[in-house]
């Protein structure tokens, strides 16, 4: 891994932005397409260095960081669910030390001092999430996790379960409940479905987890009843009534109800009892029948987990302990190179193939050059491959003693692989060090990078335009059809009065033709912060695209204030820093965009083409919905990250510093330079102890 302690703030922020566009494609791969391309341990390993950067530079923190996203979107195919609570995703933990740091923050988090904490631990079934919904003890939806937000609605899949109740047996169950689990495959069921496959000719699934996953989200419910599918309950959702005080208690009222809960999962207490129950079961782990890639740990009492709350996509009660990678042998045969839309250069390895793990692994990401060389891998060399938590591939370096002779140390090129052969440079700091990532400077006159910014316009986070697929991208834009996103939307009218329909390019046919201009005509009506995080704007991601949204509303006022942001206005540009965790780079790149004539015709044109939704208005049934609120100086009652989540789940936005658009002020203590600016601005003060009446906690 990267020593991130040796890292300049730019060779840090442009990892960030690296590992941040890496780690969401292999997401969708994984969670959309049920086909990952490198297994769990380089995944685990790209959001570890990911986790180590942010530690390390807090203020860099993106907003598209892979520690604020959950899953993938759903597929077209099926009906959207909105969850009524967001299914989010855990962190991760791979040591004892990070075990006992979860505990330690759980503390310091409650002010328990040396408090022993309950945890429950429970096995992390390797399979796909699924939640059910149960109206007066009836199962009335079913949905997958999809991007945590909204779901596939998977209903009539998920009837055809044995373990999956019609209606909930027992006593105690709410009136409303979201049950939450893993649909999975146990091994014998994985294997003789994989001999079925064999024996009829068809494809054979690479793992359980994926036979999972493909079985549950089938068009056909008759194809999933024949799948030998089952489901372990661990979690809920939405409820219209509490139902326990604890998360054991609720395990075995889900048991009560008629659903099967992991017979491994245990109540524990403190680190000791964290790590014996993670020995425990990475000693059972081979005889359970199933797949499992590590424990997971959750604070028992439920008041305490709704005093903890979330930071990002992830509930701070809990923590994923994951089992250490698995690995393998095989030959480098090639190393490649792909070119991302910010000019990024990414070295690819191309690997003999490779069972790892149940996974056949013939490609891994390199990183970047730095990385290359820190390893010394040469193509011909042996290399050992492994997958933690059996997702993703990494190479762990060269299997030295093995190397044939003459072979020479791999040189990173000089230019990039595009028709231009454009020179490849590396960033500089203000201090002149050079960054560790490699860009073609061609930018959009690069058409790598400009066929990149399309696919990720049309990508599933983006504007989730189906039928525009990689390939058929590359096609439209050489045969210059598609040059920019407005292109898209104008792409049927062009249709009509072209002599060379779109129907007879290699044979297309009308319907797959008429297919994709009503995914098209779907997607001109799209919300605001899709709108912005498909514009690819360097360092706006997915979460960075929602925080501006929220904070700009309308699309009017977003784009008039990225006007004002590029001409460098200090007002615009200190609303925007205002905004929570938007920092320098965000700034930067924002204004960079705006800054060029190019860009925001581009932008002009597509707005033309769209309706774009304004943001929401919280709910109004709270004092501070809607307000934004800034917390400053020392905090008492409640740590800060106690009081944000707090205020953020009462429907107010908090910011990061005092603006003219700041609602109020919670001062506690010491506060400094916000506690006078907001004193100047006129914005209402109020200490600790008035939020709290005014939140209604006292």
């Amino acid at each position: 891994m990267i020593n991130v302690e040796s890292l300049t703030e730019s060779q840090a922020a442009a990892e960030l932005a690296r590992l941040a566009d890496e780690i969401a494609a292999h997401d969708l791969r994984y969670h959309q397409n049920d086909a990952p391309s490198i297994s769990d341990a380089d995944y685990d390993g790209l959001k570890r260095l990911n986790s180590a950067l942010e530690a390390h530079f807090p203020h860099l923190v993106r907003e598209n960081s892979p520690s604020f996203r959950v899953g993938a979107a759903r597929s077209e195919q099926f009906s959207p669910v909105e969850h009524g609570v967001p299914m989010l995703s855990l962190d991760n933990a791979f040591s004892d030390e990070e075990s006992a740091d979860f505990d330690a923050r759980v503390r310091r988090f409650l002010m328990l001092d040396d408090t022993e904490i309950a945890y429950t631990a429970e096995p992390k079934i390797d399979g796909l999430s699924a939640s059910l919904r149960y109206e007066r003890g009836r199962l009335v939806r079913g949905a997958t996790r999809g991007d945590g937000r909204v779901g596939e609605d998977v209903t009539a899949n998920l009837r055809t379960m044995q373990e999956i109740p019609e209606r909930l047996s027992g006593t105690g169950w709410p009136d409303m409940i979201e049950v939450r689990g893993e649909v999975y495959l146990g091994h014998a069921e994985f294997a003789a479905l994989n001999a079925a496959a064999a024996a009829a000719g068809d494809k054979l699934y690479a793992n359980p987890r994926n036979a999972a996953a493909g079985s549950l989200r089938q068009i056909d419910s008759t194809v999933t009843a024949r799948r030998p599918l089952r489901f372990f309950a661990y979690a809920w959702g939405q409820i219209s009534a509490p139902f326990a005080e604890t998360q054991w208690e609720a395990l075995q009222a889900l048991k009560s109800w008629g659903f099967q809960t992991t017979p491994e999962a245990m109540r524990v207490g403190g680190v000791e009892g964290l790590l014996k129950a993670y020995g425990t079961l990475q000693k059972a782990r081979t005889d359970l029948g199933y797949d499992i890639d590590g424990i997971v740990y959750k604070v028992d009492r439920l008041d305490w987990q709704q005093r903890l709350g979330f930071v990002s996509r992830a509930p701070r009660w809990g923590v994923a302990r994951k089992f250490p990678a698995e690995q393998a042998r095989t030959v480098l045969e090639a190393i490649e190179f792909q070119v991302g839309r910010t000019g990024a250069m990414t070295p690819v390895a191309r690997l003999r193939p490779v069972t790892v793990g149940g996974v056949s692994v013939t490609n891994a990401t390199l990183h970047n050059g730095d990385e290359i060389a820190r390893k010394d891998l040469r193509v011909g060399d042996t290399v050992i491959v492994q997958r933690a938590g059996d997702v993703i591939p990494q190479i762990v370096g060269a299997v030295v003693d093995d190397r044939p002779a003459g072979l020479e140390p791999f040189e990173f090129p000089e230019f990039c692989p595009c028709p231009l052969k454009t020179l490849l440079t590396r960033e500089t700091t203000a201090g002149g060090a050079e960054t560790v990532v490699r860009r073609c400077t061609g930018e959009l006159a690069c058409p790598f990078q400009r066929v990149e910014h399309l696919k990720h316009f049309v990508s599933r986070r983006a504007f989730d335009i189906e039928g525009l697929g990689e390939k058929q991208l590359q096609s439209f834009f050489d045969d210059g059809l598609i040059r920019e996103p407005a292109d898209i939307f104008t792409l049927e009218a062009r249709d009509r009065l072209s002599f060379k329909k779109l129907k007879d390019r290699d044979r297309a046919g009308e319907t797959s033709v008429a297919n994709l201009f009503s995914a098209i005509q779907a997607r001109r009506t799209i919300s605001l912060d899709r709108f912005i995080y498909g514009l690819g704007i360097r360092h706006i991601g997915e979460q960075t695209a929602l925080v501006l949204a929220r904070g700009y509303a309308t699309v009017s006022d977003f784009l008039v204030a990225m006007d004002r942001v590029a001409r460098l206005d200090a007002e615009a540009i200190a609303e925007l820093d205002a905004l929570d965790q938007i920092g320098d780079a965000v700034i930067h790149a924002a204004a960079a965009f705006f800054s060029e004539e190019h860009n925001r015709g581009m932008v002009q044109r597509l707005v033309e083409q769209l309706t774009i939704q304004e943001v929401s208005k919280p709910k109004a049934d709270t004092a501070v919905a809607g307000k934004t609120v800034v917390f400053t100086g020392a905090l008492e009652r409640m740590t800060r990250d106690e009081a944000k989540a707090q205020a953020e789940a009462l429907g107010a936005k908090v910011a990061s510093s005092v603006s003219r658009k700041t609602d109020l002020v919670v001062a506690g203590p010491g506060a400094g330079s916000k506690l006078k600016l907001a004193t100047e601005l006129g914005i209402e003060v109020i200490t600790e102890e008035a939020w709290l009446g005014l939140v209604g906690v006292i």
